[in-house]
This record gives C-alpha cells, sequence and structure tokens, in this order.
C-alpha cells in the first residue's frame, strides 16, 4: 500500500508525515498522557527528545512517520525507525490515537503498517517499549503477534510503572 492507499470502507486514511506534523505529535501526547496517566512533563520532553532524534537521523528509505487523518484533521500517528543499537531491527515508536478517533481501527492500521512498511525495507523484527498501564496499547501489540520479552519496574513522569519491551519477528519460519 501506497501512502494514502486505503481501503475503501475506512473513514480514515494513512499518511506520512511532513512539517508541523512532529510538532503536533509532541503537543498531543504531552497533553493526553496528562490528562489520562497524570504523566507530568517529563514525559513531553521524552516524546520531543524521540520525535527530534527521528527527524535529526530521518532515512527515509528504512524509516517513517505515518499520521492517520480524517478531513485534515489527525487522529493518530507512530513512528518506524532503525534500532540502532541492533542490526536488522526497527523500532515502533509514539502510537497515539485521539480519544475521539478510538474503536475506529486507527490503531490497528497504524501498527498493520509498520509491518509492511518493515517487511517491505528488509527489516528481521520489530521492537518496542510501552509500560503496562497503556493496557489497550498491549492488548493491540499481543493481538498483533508482538510478545512481551521484558519487564522492568522504573519510576518515571512523577509514577511508579512497570516498564515492557516488546517484540515481532518478521523472518519467515523455517519449513
Amino acid at each position: 500500500m501506497g501512502s494514502t492507499d486505503q481501503p475503501p470502507d475506512r473513514q480514515f486514511v494513512l499518511r506520512t508525515h511532513r512539517p508541523g506534523d512532529i510538532g503536533w505529535i509532541i503537543h498531543r501526547h504531552g497533553i493526553l498522557y496528562s490528562q489520562e496517566y497524570g504523566w507530568d512533563e517529563r514525559f513531553e520532553a521524552l516524546v520531543a527528545t524521540i520525535a527530534a532524534d527521528f527527524i535529526n537521523q530521518y532515512d527515509p528509505e528504512s524509516e517513517r512517520c505515518w499520521i492517520a487523518e480524517k478531513d485534515g484533521n489527525p487522529l493518530g500517528c507512530i513512528m518506524l525507525v532503525k534500532d540502532r543499537s541492533s542490526q536488522n531491527t526497527a523500532k515502533l515508536r509514539l502510537l497515539l490515537v485521539e480519544p475521539s478517533a478510538r474503536g475506529l481501527g486507527v490503531a490497528r492500521a497504524l501498527v498493520r503498517q509498520c509491518r509492511t512498511f518493515a517487511k517491505e525495507v528488509g527489516y528481521e523484527r520489530i521492537v518496542l517499549w510501552t509500560n503496562q498501564v497503556l493496557t489497550s496499547a498491549r492488548r493491540l501489540y499481543a493481538s498483533e503477534g508482538y510478545r512481551c520479552v521484558q519487564e522492568e519496574e522504573h519510576e518515571s513522569f512523577g509514577f511508579k510503572l512497570v516498564g515492557e519491551s516488546w517484540e515481532l519477528s518478521l523472518k519467515a519460519p523455517a519449513t
């Protein structure tokens, strides 16, 4: 699928990022995670760092940011970036869906777009880091074949949390 090719029944489109989108991603993460989880501004700073790294190290051959939108209004986002510490591995980053768009399949479409692109460019696996409190995201990752490979307690964003590392193998099983 190209950046705007969508099934006819989908109520939104996925497109690659353009100027202004990265600021929106940082802004909405800061607001939503504060409202929904009480996380402080250190979370917004982490998102800003991830976003700045994406722009500063962006490799259009092997990395992408997608925005889900309807009628020109952003509904969600996700990034797929190289894991610079592990060969043939991509990282899924900054999945977010606006509350008004939840239940429309936005998150699943974004996660699947990452998998499709990762396969197209030759990654062998996708990894991600999340927190146990993000139950909807974790449920989605599990349903898409990701598995939790590590848990670790940490104190971040004003809370004691349990961070989780997840991965998805993209290699075809040996026959």
